[in-house]
């Protein structure tokens, strides 16, 4: 293992790798190499995790000098929120600027109220592994302007602690500090990683981002409440069974037959139904895990009654439940939303079928809410010039 030593040169900081990168193994490592105490690492990862913190200097209960020697080795980056979306359902939609420029999206979920009202306690966001995509699934805003580059672990991780310290900053604590600090009262206790990108294409940087979020030291969130979408990369599918972690598995499917995904998802072509199928059957193998299929009902493409029967065939080849979304309209493609009573017809003929199925409610029509949609807008915006009397741009992480 190489461990890094400090640049006299001081380098920029946009230049050095980010700490969020490291795991708690190589960090160890070069602690013990700058004979520091094992007590200081812990420290460390309180501060960047459960604190949340943007810069050395908020790191109070650390010796200066080594706050400069980390500094010197390390950047600690973070995303600057340009626009925030709130919907009439409580979701939250926020497009995070990168340190190059690049503007990915995040969504915040939160769970349905409970039986007698009360507010839930579970909250989803959505995450985004890539800036663009290459897989073009046709219905898709994400990869209207094709793919532009891979996020790295502490991008990936960054999406969670900003939209944390966005809450923590909204809802102060009685003593004035800003409230939910530490892995034990996150605000985000689940996540869903189906947002920009294919997520199995940015592999490596995905699994070091899920496993310091996993671990009682980063995120503290339970590897049974981290899902894993992904369009059909047969490969990983098998390589996600094979690792320790118990991370749950999401089928970004949208069509139960070769017709029908080859005419909107180009990834059919590479690893058509048969070999998708296979690579689910040795996730399920070896995770003994309910898949979950995602179904978008896109109309007069998936939505009638005759694709019931080998969407539910499949589902229950593989024991895996299906969760059906009616279609989020994006400017500029041709595809439309199904009535909401073809919805509901195609999730009855479903659950007739034997088929575990979830209807997901309205959460976000009102925001922009498909994948890539508020990036795109704001891309063009941008692009337009200040001139553009729609920009909305005066306010950027306002609500909109």
């Amino acid at each position: 293992m190489t461990l890094l030593q400090p640049d006299p040169a001081s380098p920029r900081p946009e230049s050095l790798p980010d700490i969020r990168n490291e795991s708690r193994t190589t960090l160890g490592h070069q602690f013990s190499a700058w004979n520091e105490p094992a007590y200081r690492l812990e420290q460390v990862l309180d501060w960047l995790y459960a604190r949340r913190v943007e810069t050395w200097d908020a790191m109070t209960n650390l010796p200066r000098s080594l706050r400069s020697r980390l500094a010197s080795v390390w950047s600690l980056g973070s995303l600057s929120l340009m626009r925030k979306q709130g919907s009439r359902d409580s979701t939250q939609k926020f497009l995070w600027r990168l340190q190059d420029g690049s503007l990915i999206e995040s969504v915040l979920i939160p769970a349905n109220p409970a039986l007698y009202g009360e507010a839930a306690d579970r909250h989803t966001l959505c995450v985004s592994t890539q800036v663009g995509c290459a897989y073009g699934c046709r219905f898709c805003a994400s990869g209207l302007d094709g793919w532009k580059r891979n996020l790295a672990p502490w991008e990936i991780i960054g999406q969670i602690l900003g939209v944390e310290r966005w809450h923590a900053q909204q809802t102060p604590s009685p003593s004035g500090h800003s409230s939910d600090t530490g892995s034990a009262n996150r605000l985000v206790n689940n996540l869903v990683i189906m947002g920009m990108g294919e997520p199995m294409a940015n592999y490596d940087s995905l699994m070091a981002a899920l496993r310091s979020l996993n671990a009682p030291w980063g995120g503290g969130i339970g590897a049974r409440k981290i899902t894993i979408s992904t369009s059909g990369l047969a490969p990983r599918i098998r390589q996600l069974a094979d690792e320790p972690e118990q991370f749950r598995l999401a089928i970004s499917l949208h069509g139960a037959t070769d017709a029908v995904r080859n005419q909107i998802m180009p990834v059919n072509r590479k690893y058509p139904l048969a070999e998708l199928t296979q690579a689910c059957g040795y996730y399920l193998e070896k995770k003994g895990k309910m898949i979950t299929l995602e179904y978008i009902l896109i109309q007069g493409v998936n939505d009638a009654t005759a694709e019931v029967k080998p969407l539910a065939d499949l589902a229950r080849r593989l024991h895996a439940k299906v969760n059906l979304i009616p279609y989020n309209t994006v400017e500029g493609l041709p595809w439309k939303r199904p009535d909401e009573a073809r919805c509901q017809h195609f999730a009855e003929a479903l659950t007739r079928s034997g088929v575990t199925c979830t209807l997901r409610l309205e959460k976000g029509h009102d925001i922009d809410a498909a994948c890539g949609q508020l990036r795109l807008k704001t891309e063009r915006e941008l692009a337009a010039g200040p001139a553009n009397p729609g920009s909305g741009m005066d306010q950027p992480a306002g609500e909109s």
